[in-house]
């Protein structure tokens, strides 16, 4: 059984991260989401980038660390958007992190990765919070990183395709989504 913790998008902790719990839960796993913004939750994504600059991105980092001290040293690190980028200022400090999973946004490549290390990104295309350049850096980022890295692109949806409440919604790449990150998380099951 893996643990992975899940850390929200820029608009809070809503039923998107909910939801990703429940599904992993299902399956046999232990999942958690903690709430970065305290309670905020944002009607707009504007609104939520106004949420993120109040709180700041060093107290949102803090938090998430906090979220994660009481979780075992492989758990795996998820990030929905924002979160991909909150999962991967963690990812220096968790040497034993047994995965890293990155929904909807791209984030920096740990310096100390460990070869080998399973990576997932979902991704949608094209992404337009994600530059077609930026995404061809980060391949190479991850090729150079040793990492065991998989990179799922979904034509279609918009960039927060698996939240069934916003009009970026696409179910048929939602469902694929969900079914490669829990293939994700069983075969990494198998490895700790």
């Amino acid at each position: 059984m893996a643990t992975v913790i899940f850390f929200h998008s820029v608009y809070g902790l809503r039923s998107l991260e909910h939801e990703a719990v429940e599904r992993v839960q299902a399956a046999g796993h232990k999942a958690f989401a903690p709430d970065l913004y305290d309670g905020l939750i944002a009607r707009s994504i504007e609104e939520g980038f106004e949420f993120k600059d109040e709180i700041g991105w060093p107290t949102i980092c803090e938090r998430a660390e906090w979220a994660l001290a009481g979780l075992p040293a492989a758990t795996v690190l998820a990030g929905f958007s924002m979160g991909a980028a909150v999962a991967a200022s963690l990812w220096p400090k968790r040497e034993k992190t047994a995965g890293v999973l990155f929904l909807h946004g791209i984030a920096a490549i740990a310096d100390n990765a460990r070869k080998g290390l399973p990576l997932q990104l979902h991704l949608a295309d094209p992404d337009p919070f994600e530059p077609e350049e930026d995404v061809a850096t980060w391949r190479q980022a991850t090729a150079r990183s040793g990492t065991a890295a998989e990179i799922f692109r979904y034509p279609g949806g918009g960039h927060l395709y698996t939240d069934a409440s916003l009009p970026d919604y696409d179910a048929k790449a939602a469902d694929l989504t969900w079914k490669r990150v829990i293939g994700f998380l069983d075969a990494i099951d198998t490895r700790t």
